[in-house]
């Protein structure tokens, strides 16, 4: 488990799809946290319709899920890797 500020990022929220949890409110802040973006450009990097950052905080309030794609992005920008590959160490 990654902890951050006592912010813990569970290990099944960083694998593949197949295996994925999605993560709560606090492990998306934290992890756009650690990719060093704001809110807008987060939402820019994920080439989001509203740049405003409205999706991100709907997110993070667990109003709408976070699509996997999405998580999967913000976590390489935030140096956690290729979340999306089975054995990330080949």
């Amino acid at each position: 488990m990654e902890t951050f500020d006592g912010v813990e990022i569970r290990p099944e929220c960083l694998q593949p799809a197949k295996h994925w949890e999605e993560p709560n409110g606090p492990e998306i802040q934290e992890v756009i946290r650690r990719s060093g973006m704001s809110g807008r450009a987060a939402a820019d990097y994920l080439g989001l319709a509203d740049k405003s950052g409205r999706q991100l905080r709907r997110w993070i309030s667990g109003d709408a899920g976070i699509p996997y794609s999405a998580w999967a992005l913000l976590c390489d920008a935030a140096g956690f890797g290729p979340i999306w590959r089975a054995n990330r160490d080949t």
